[in-house]
């Protein structure tokens, strides 16, 4: 590897109370490392120089949890975010097949949550005909198809959507009616391009289908901007042992930023969906058929795996969205001793943030949901809201925090969920409980790996901002605060000394 010299820029304190420097100072990155940090730095024979003319300098920011194909396949979807009942969603589809007759229907992004009424296969059948139509929901957990979407993905015909595990198996088909054009090598380098323009270097991939192979030879063919770690999941974990993979280690065919990420497990459903698991009922639980959502496996079969994956190195994310699956996987991980984290942990009581902070345990949150969730769970978990996307308890109470999208749920964009962790509103409304909001700094230092202010032994993944991030504008509002912070520009974007985004 090469060195590269940045000269004049400003390390942005990460620390509570950590004071920034008063001029700028210089950065030398050796063999993808940071070695150096001072004023006026000797310039190594053949290193690269570059001048950040007083740029804002930090850590390279982390996306913690990313379904990377799905996320490259969104561009090409017909986006149903707008639509507010079924019959939107309906005309909508029917106007795609006519737009593209012929054309399988792919559709992302409903809220059916918030509908006033239960979906049916017959009235998606009604406007679609012979053309296959599948209509993810916006949270991931179900999908709505017509008749003939069901039969090419070898599901039992019925009148309803498929959710959960059921869906999940389903996906990793949905290459055999549109083919994977939309996931070539290509698409995920532009994809990984766009993250770079935004101070992503790097991204915890949770991608239903893959492993890694299929990452060897995307990565071969030109799909290595950024880190990649990559999870699996329990149809594969015997495989990913077999092969003698931990978490951490290097995947074949790839390089030192090419690893093996950690085991997740789908402990619950989403909100959406209405199967997050609770303690108490959803205040609409006359309309289903689990009044307070359940659990996707049992108590033992969850600590079954996470034994499992401790006792071969791995770490588990485990996703838990309800109050009843956090502290079920938080016994999990108590009994099994595993280390990891819970994903999302949307809802959770104080308790368990408590023991989530003594077992050690990361809280990998996505912000950017509240803003989705908000009306949502204000209507089916009412007063519970108040320990929902509880960041400040989760801090207050010693949580390592590590922030991501969960997209295509929400957009993978590090400034639109730092924005949404700092203001908790993205309408004229006033913040969603403000007192779990962070600070800029606090949801900056979330977003970074865990690596602080940028001094020598860190990685060479550093971001160059034409902002300060932590004082972005003189208005200390925190609806202006998150207007400075969702349009943050990005200068530079370097991956182990290597220039990976300039915009200078």
């Amino acid at each position: 590897m090469s060195s590269h010299l940045i000269r004049n820029a400003r390390p942005v304190p990460l620390a509570p109370g950590e004071q920034g420097v008063d001029r700028p100072v210089d950065v030398l990155v050796e063999d993808g490392t940071v070695t150096a940090v001072g004023p006026a730095l000797d310039r190594p024979a053949g290193a690269v120089e570059s001048d950040a003319q007083g740029r804002w300098l930090v850590p390279g920011l982390w996306d913690q949890h990313v379904h990377l194909g799905q996320w490259t396949l969104a561009s090409q979807r017909l986006d149903l975010a707008a639509a507010r009942s079924p019959e939107d969603a309906t005309r909508m589809v029917a106007d795609r097949i006519a737009e593209w007759p012929g054309h399988p229907v792919i559709g992302w992004g409903h809220r059916s949550g918030g509908w006033d009424r239960d979906v049916t296969v017959s009235e998606l059948d009604a406007v679609s005909g012979d053309t296959p139509v599948v209509l993810i929901s916006g949270d991931g957990h179900h999908a709505w198809l017509n008749t003939i979407a069901l039969l090419h993905l070898a599901l039992p015909v019925r009148d309803s959507v498929v959710r959960e595990a059921e869906w999940f198996a389903a996906y990793a088909r949905l290459s055999t009616l549109v083919g994977d054009d939309g996931t070539s090598p290509e698409a995920y380098r532009r994809t990984l391009e766009h993250a770079a323009s935004l101070g992503v270097v790097g991204i915890v991939d949770f991608e239903f289908s893959g492993g890694a192979a299929e990452w060897a030879a995307r990565w071969a063919a030109g799909a290595d901007l950024l880190r990649i770690r990559m999870a699996t999941y329990a149809e594969s974990l015997e495989d990913v042992i077999g092969a003698g993979l931990r978490t951490g280690d290097v995947l074949p065919g790839g390089d030192e930023r090419l690893r093996m990420g950690p085991l997740k497990i789908i402990s619950d459903g989403s909100l959406n969906t209405r199967t997050a698991w609770c303690c108490e009922p959803y205040a609409d639980a006359h309309r289903l058929e689990y009044p307070s959502g359940q659990p996707n496996l049992s108590g033992d079969e969850l600590r079954a795996l996470l034994a499992r994956a401790d006792a071969c190195g791995l770490e588990v994310a485990t996703h838990a969205i309800g109050d009843a699956a956090v502290a079920e996987a938080l016994e999990a991980y108590a009994g099994t001793g595993a280390r990891g984290s819970i994903e999302h942990a949307q809802m959770a009581r104080r308790e368990d943030v408590r023991r989530m902070a003594e077992l050690g345990i990361r809280a990998s949150i996505q912000p950017a949901h509240l803003l989705d969730d908000r009306d949502l769970t204000e209507r089916i978990w009412g007063e519970r809201s108040a320990r929902c996307f509880a960041f400040r308890w989760m801090l207050d109470d010693g949580v390592e925090l590590a922030m991501g999208s969960d997209a295509p749920v929400s957009a993978l964009d590090p400034w639109l969920a730092i924005a949404a962790a700092v203001h908790r509103s993205a309408d004229e409304r006033d913040p969603w409980h403000p007192e779990h909001a962070l600070t800029p700094r606090e949801a900056l230092a979330a977003s970074t790996d865990g690596w602080g202010t940028v001094a020598p032994g860190h990685p060479g993944d550093l971001v160059l901002l034409d902002r300060d991030p932590i004082a972005p504008g003189s208005d200390p509002d925190s609806g202006s605060l998150a207007q400075q912070l969702r349009t943050m520009p990005v200068a530079a974007t370097l991956v182990a000394g290597r220039v990976v985004h300039d915009d200078r």
